[in-house]
């Protein structure tokens, strides 16, 4: 077979597969089980193979790559417009092949095991977190029920523990106080597997010298540093920084036609966590610098306080972008007019 480009359609146990040649005669379409996958590869002509960017794919994508083939990952927003009609795999498929064939095609980047398995920290840590809210928030309503509340945040808990493990007060029924215990042990525990991969992570960015590079940007810190190595990877794949900060979804959403202009909120693109992360940076740059700096203060009068940080968190990214592909420490800016924090 002279075939030129294949569309992978991939799943958990059965693939399909559909190729063209360089004209764009259809020359195969298969079903492939998961064990004959890399025996079909390894028998083709060297071409180009393109699959959506999904579960599982990057591990494909380095699999097939070594066998000698061209691999391109494609988000599944924009393979759709290429699926004629129905959704099945067969379609799925015959779409991926059209796809990559287009000039225009965006690509995803294909990540390395490094770059997967500091992403799997993030999403463990993001998990226990998570977990960490869902315990807090369960200690507080059980002790209300007894007319026992606290303030606001994560920092005034201990004072609800401080209740349960108080044998002596009697507010807490004795039946309640065992129950609640074992909520008390359940998010210490929690609390120490989070430092524990804070650490971890904190570990990581010094051995890394475009980590070290990133934290020298105000509101970045080894958490977001290390997300946006293992998440961006190879930051020249972006033409600039506006692009990058528009991959995150840190611009605003349009809606225009007819020659006008309609800008909504941002619009959310790209990677969410990514996008919290800068945006609460940016939040604590503002806390701590906000005064000192004349743009910034000027946005504030301006501007809601989140817009403001949005606004920021859009600057972080384009900072980011600029430290990463240039490879170089930020410089603190010069002149006054220029914001001190971003």
């Amino acid at each position: 077979m002279s075939t030129a480009f294949i569309g992978l359609d991939l799943a958990k146990s059965v693939f399909q597969v559909h190729g063209v040649d360089a004209q764009g005669k259809v020359v195969v379409t298969k079903r492939l089980r998961r064990d004959a996958m890399l025996a079909f590869f390894a028998n083709l002509p060297v071409c180009v193979v393109g699959m959506e960017a999904c579960a599982g794919s990057h591990f494909w994508a380095r699999e097939i790559a070594r066998l000698g083939h061209t691999v391109r990952l494609m988000a599944p927003q924009y393979v759709k417009p290429y699926v004629k009609r129905q959704k099945n795999d067969r379609a799925d498929a015959e779409a991926i092949c059209e796809a990559v064939q287009r000039p225009s095609m965006r690509f995803v980047a294909v990540k390395s095991e490094d770059q997967q398995s500091t992403l799997a920290i993030h999403r463990v840590r993001e998990t226990l977190v998570a977990q960490k809210t869902q315990l807090i928030n369960a200690l507080r309503a059980h002790l209300a029920e007894f007319g026992i509340i606290a303030p606001q945040g994560a920092g005034k808990v201990t004072q609800l523990t401080a209740v349960v493990a108080d044998l002596e007060d009697s507010r807490v029924p004795a039946l309640a106080r065992s129950v609640l215990q074992s909520l008390v042990d359940q998010l210490r525990d929690t609390e120490r597997r989070v430092e524990d991969l804070d650490a971890r992570l904190a570990e990581q960015a010094q051995a890394d010298k475009v980590c070290q590079q990133l934290m020298t940007v105000p509101g970045i810190g080894p958490i977001t540093a290390t997300a946006l190595t293992a998440t961006v990877g190879d930051a020249t794949v972006f033409e600039s920084g506006r692009h990058l900060a528009a991959w995150l979804g840190l611009v605003p959403r349009q809606t225009s036609s007819g020659g006008k202009e309609r800008l909504g909120g941002i619009s959310k693109a790209g990677d969410g966590y990514l996008r919290r992360m800068l945006v609460n940076g940016a939040r604590a740059v503002m806390r701590w610098q906000g005064k000192t700096s004349p743009w910034l203060a000027g946005l504030l009068k301006r501007r809601p306080f989140n817009v403001a940080a949005v606004a920021l968190a859009n600057k972080l990214a384009r900072i980011a972008w600029a430290v990463m592909a240039r490879g170089e420490e930020y410089r603190k800016p010069a002149m006054t007019t220029e914001p001190a924090t971003a």
